[in-house]
């Protein structure tokens, strides 16, 4: 598993480099829109500047976006009690826990670090799970905060919102009367190539980012509780009742234990989790050998 995590680190550096190509291929984009293509680097740099600000604060922008909110151990003892038992088995500082009122069965871990990371459950997952069940959940979500995915989780949220951004821009420009203006033909083919390549790119990129993590997640909350069963049984009650949440939100999908995305949806074909059936199998292999 050690050496999947440590493989794992090393593609997230590529992907990121990746990421950062095609900002700054969107900023040229801009710059040769605006006339002045050296101002290309500024853009670059703008662009980082501001995933560095989403980065920073992207925990809240997540909690909000997802209509989550803070408990305490009065609130909801049985959820609370579980992440801190399981905090204090794997010797980490218990994380902040929060509740969605939602239906779905669904549950997300966000943050910079263990030191300030956060678990949030769904209510419809409090009230479908056994203690059990919900224990492996949340040993799964406290998988990511102690493998560091949170971390890559907030680095791809803050620059999918700055290739997101970029190609908003380009979309007023073609429409709104940069493209009227640009003599050159090609810049409007190129402009409307990267304003629909770019978030189809930027979403691939999370889903090479999130799936193998959900793997690694689901063997580190299996080891945890030593009962891959109770995550697995969890798996079944999600496949069977649904995971799509009501404020579905394509930016922090890559957050959700299960995919929160209706599969109606575009964006739902483009799942950055791993098929349920999959995991299921490898956590009873699992069992198996425990």
């Amino acid at each position: 598993m050690y050496s999947n995590i440590a493989a794992n680190k090393r593609k997230t550096i590529f992907i990121f480099l990746f990421f950062i190509i095609l900002i700054g291929g969107l900023g040229w984009v801009v710059a040769q829109y605006l006339g002045h293509p050296t101002i290309t680097p500024f853009v670059l740099i703008g662009g980082l500047i501001y995933a560095l600000i989403v980065y920073i604060s992207g925990s809240k922008m997540a909690l909000a976006v997802n209509g989550a909110r803070q408990i305490q151990k009065r609130d909801n003892p049985r959820l609370y009690r579980i992440v801190e038992n399981l905090a204090i088995t794997e010797g980490m500082p218990t994380p902040k826990v929060y509740i969605m009122d939602d239906p779905a069965l669904n549950a997300f871990a966000t943050g910079r670090n263990p030191k300030n990371a956060v678990v949030c459950a769904t209510t419809g997952l409090l009230e479908a799970l056994d203690d059990h069940e919900l224990e492996g959940v949340m040993a799964h979500e406290l998988g990511h905060v102690k493998n560091y995915d949170i971390r890559v989780s907030m680095f791809a949220f803050a620059l999918v919102s700055v290739v997101s951004l970029l190609a908003d821009i380009i979309l007023h420009m073609v429409w709104f009367g940069g493209a009227r203006d640009n003599k050159n033909p090609y810049m409007l083919i190129i402009g409307l190539a990267a304003m629909i390549i770019a978030p189809i790119a930027a979403s691939m990129i999370q889903l090479a980012i999130s799936r193998r993590r959900e793997y690694l997640a689901d063997a580190t909350g299996a080891l945890t509780t030593r009962y891959p069963e109770g995550l697995a049984s969890a798996l079944e009650k999600i496949g069977k009742q649904g995971s799509a949440t009501k404020k579905a939100n394509t930016s922090t999908a890559h957050l959700f234990f299960a995919n929160p995305l209706k599969k109606s949806s575009f964006a739902g074909l483009f799942s950055t989790h791993p098929p349920i059936e999959n995991r299921i199998k490898n956590l009873r292999e699992m069992g198996d050998n425990l």
